[in-house]
């Protein structure tokens, strides 16, 4: 039996570990060409989401072994924690470069060589709704995705290419790794659904969207937060 993403070929950003990492297992085992991309040493590619040289390199190399790019899953992202008033410049700004620049480079990399049908995947996080205190960097930049998201739908949508944004909630990824630790019974407690993400549940949610299952569907923002935002806070 065929797999939900067979033969299509696929860039991963971020791939070396947690949620990326577990998104290329998932595309592969549903017969995906995974080009793994990351700047950490892993069995991937190296691949610097800000560094259009680098796109092109991991481009070329796909379009060069398959002939084109079927989906983009814009998975790299990363964080950094400071009150907004004590907010380092190149802290800032190196996030914004990571988790917004990165996934336009991705975007600009890959349209030439994509079919019509193709589908480009950024994921944004509950952040890109809501704050949370000292992530002025990362709710910046993850909501700064989501419009990023909505405006490449529009001008794609011609070119018969979707793009969809996946909003994650609490998962436990390295990222996180020590809060979830530390709060894992209350951050579980206060989920409608009991219990902590695990990065197969954005896979899962990733595959849909790179699937011809969601042939008429660009523009979306697709929460995967265990019903986070269905709730009211607890005063």
């Amino acid at each position: 039996m065929a797999g939900r993403l067979e033969g299509k070929v696929v860039i991963i950003t971020g791939a070396a570990r947690g949620q990326g990492q577990a998104e290329a297992e998932r595309f592969s085992a549903e017969g995906a060409h995974v080009i793994a991309g990351d700047v950490l040493d892993h069995d991937g590619i190296h691949l610097d989401v800000t560094s259009p040289e680098s796109w092109a390199e991991a481009v070329s190399g796909a379009v060069e072994k398959f002939g084109r790019v079927d989906v983009l899953l814009n998975n790299a992202g990363i964080r950094a924690l400071a009150p907004v008033h004590e907010m380092p410049l190149v802290d800032f700004q190196q996030v914004l470069d990571v988790n917004l620049l990165g996934p336009l480079l991705g975007i600009q990399a890959v349209v030439p060589h994509m079919p019509r049908g193709g589908s480009i995947i950024n994921v944004s996080s509950l952040n890109g709704v809501s704050a949370t205190i000292n992530s002025s960097a990362y709710t910046t930049s993850k909501f700064a995705l989501r419009g990023l998201t909505k405006a490449a739908a529009l001008d794609l949508g011609p070119l018969g290419i979707r793009v969809n944004a996946i909003l994650p909630g609490v998962i436990r990824t390295p990222m996180i790794a020590s809060i979830v630790e530390d709060h894992e019974d209350r951050l579980a407690a206060g989920l409608p659904l009991g219990r902590i993400g695990e990065p197969m549940d954005i896979a899962s949610a990733a595959l849909f969207l790179a699937s011809d299952e969601s042939a008429w569907i660009s523009g979306l923002d697709l929460t995967v937060d265990g019903g986070q935002m269905a709730s009211t806070p607890k005063l």
